[in-house]
């Protein structure tokens, strides 16, 4: 048996979305998506092919022959329709406070069976993105759908390369598919344990009593040595600014808290090296992304623009800080004070205890001048309609407008060239780093550790542990 040692454990509705990267691999594990992410890329998985029309708007996918469900059921056209119906329904798609994710996307669609093997999907708005919806659309088998509608999530009903087994407090545990199309994993058996204590992970790997422990402490886990792999998380760590109203609905001024910030003193201080200075609105790890023009701290062209505002006397923010997710966002708020006060900005704290009534206040746009929080979907172009398009005011949009990034949005959803599109993006993130509509810190390096020696591995670009393509781990029971 395989163990991995994880802080969080949890299996939920799989049309639910989620960012958390320790239920991710369980989903995964479970159940098959129409496509998967590799790095920036898609390549072929449930739908062994697929065509897009011009406008982006007309879809159409073939299936993988003889794949059924693990009650035996097929899994076919008609029940891919289902899953994508289930997920465009209101009360899916829920996470953090955002209702409905995927029905913006999915919502409306002619979804047509042409045969067993081959789905239509005609979109009621043109998304050349789409594949960034659909690598997170898993396929439930409809036998599923009623128990899962009671909140019963022991029932889990995938055609993925593990089948449920297994559903407790401590610990959810899958087994292997024999035959899987997408290949035979190396484990038979994958047991997922919950250890919240990082330290009481690292203590299980080094003794070999689990075979993987994932979010280990940055500095502890060195004692690890070959079995230590870092990686760098896509989750972007930034301040959503109040562009509505206050002094951050000056361009200048968010411009100049920009360029006040030294990212790599911020990395250093808050996260003693275990992250990366994040120049834009997406990590270097995702489509599209324009990680090579970095900002350059310039505190004499902050002040400079704080003066053309009006701020040259001085500056008070008011900010609104959570106590976990980031955890570490205490630490950073007073650490970015310490160097806003260069420039003449202070800033006046309100710590939120209660994450997901944080959550709330944000999506209700309540908050003050700035406040902690962070941005993990792995879509690029999900970013940009979800956070920052004026027209959509999503649940994390903060009052931002710029006409140039809205125009860029309608060009790059009908761009079903690839490169052209990620051309697009990027033009999208140049002007996004000289008209901010954010605060963006850093992404977080994690660490997480295999029993024995795996010099090949490497974590995917979304920072979620592919179950299914786990070397052979050997680690004593």
């Amino acid at each position: 048996m395989t163990t991995i040692a994880q802080a969080r454990l949890g299996i939920h509705d799989p049309h639910d979305c989620t960012d958390a990267s320790d239920e991710l691999p369980i989903l995964h594990a479970i159940y098959d998506t129409l496509v998967r992410r590799v790095g920036t890329e898609f390549v072929p998985h449930l739908a062994q092919s697929w065509t897009v029309s011009e406008d982006a708007q007309h879809w159409v996918f073939d299936l993988q022959p003889g794949v059924t469900f693990h009650d035996g059921s097929p899994c076919d056209a008609a029940a891919v329709a289902s899953s994508l119906e289930r997920m465009a329904r209101a009360d899916k798609g829920y996470t953090l406070g955002a209702p409905a994710v995927w029905r913006q996307f999915l919502g409306g669609a002619a979804l047509e069976v042409l045969n067993p093997l081959r789905l239509s999907v005609r979109l009621a708005a043109p998304m050349a993105d789409l594949l960034d919806v659909l690598e997170q659309g898993f396929i439930v088998a409809p036998s599923a759908f009623a128990a899962l509608d009671t909140k019963n999530y022991t029932v889990q009903i995938g055609s993925g390369p593990y089948r449920l087994q297994a559903v407790s407090d401590g610990q959810i545990t899958a087994t292997r598919v024999a035959d899987h199309f997408a290949g035979t994993p190396a484990n038979a058996r994958i047991t997922w344990k919950l250890v919240q204590d990082p330290a009481d992970r690292l203590a299980l790997l080094e003794r070999g009593e689990v075979a993987v422990a994932n979010g280990l402490d940055f500095d502890a886990s060195r004692a690890l040595g070959a079995m230590r792999h870092e990686f760098l998380s896509p989750v972007a760590i930034i301040y959503l600014l109040n562009a509505a109203q206050g002094p951050l609905a000056d361009a200048r001024v968010r411009r100049a808290l920009s360029l006040a910030v030294d990212r790599d003193a911020i990395v250093q201080t808050v996260m003693q090296g275990a992250a990366r200075p994040l120049h834009g609105f997406v990590s270097p790890n995702h489509y599209g992304s324009c990680h090579t023009a970095p900002i350059t701290m310039d505190r004499e062209t902050a002040k400079r623009l704080l003066a053309e505002a009006g701020y040259g006397s001085g500056l008070t923010l008011n900010v609104d800080c959570p106590t976990r997710l980031p955890d570490e966002a205490e630490r950073l708020t007073a650490a970015l004070a310490v160097q806003l006060a260069e420039v003449g900005i202070a800033l006046a704290v309100t710590v939120h205890p209660e994450r997901e009534d944080y959550a709330h206040m944000v999506r209700r746009k309540e908050i003050a001048d700035l406040c902690v929080f962070d941005s993990s979907p792995m879509s690029t172009y999900r970013v940009l309609y979800e956070k920052i398009d004026a027209r959509i005011k999503g649940s994390w949009w903060q009052g931002y407008e710029n006409p140039k990034i809205e125009a860029l949005i309608d060009k790059g959803r009908i761009t079903t060239d690839r490169a052209a599109r990620a051309k697009i993006w990027q033009e999208a993130y140049r002007l996004l780093q000289d008209d901010p509509a954010w605060l963006t810190l850093y992404n977080p390096v994690r660490v997480i550790g295999l029993w024995g020696a795996h010099p090949g591995f490497k974590m995917p670009a979304d920072g979620v542990i592919d179950v299914a393509s786990l070397p052979k781990l050997e680690a004593p029971e």
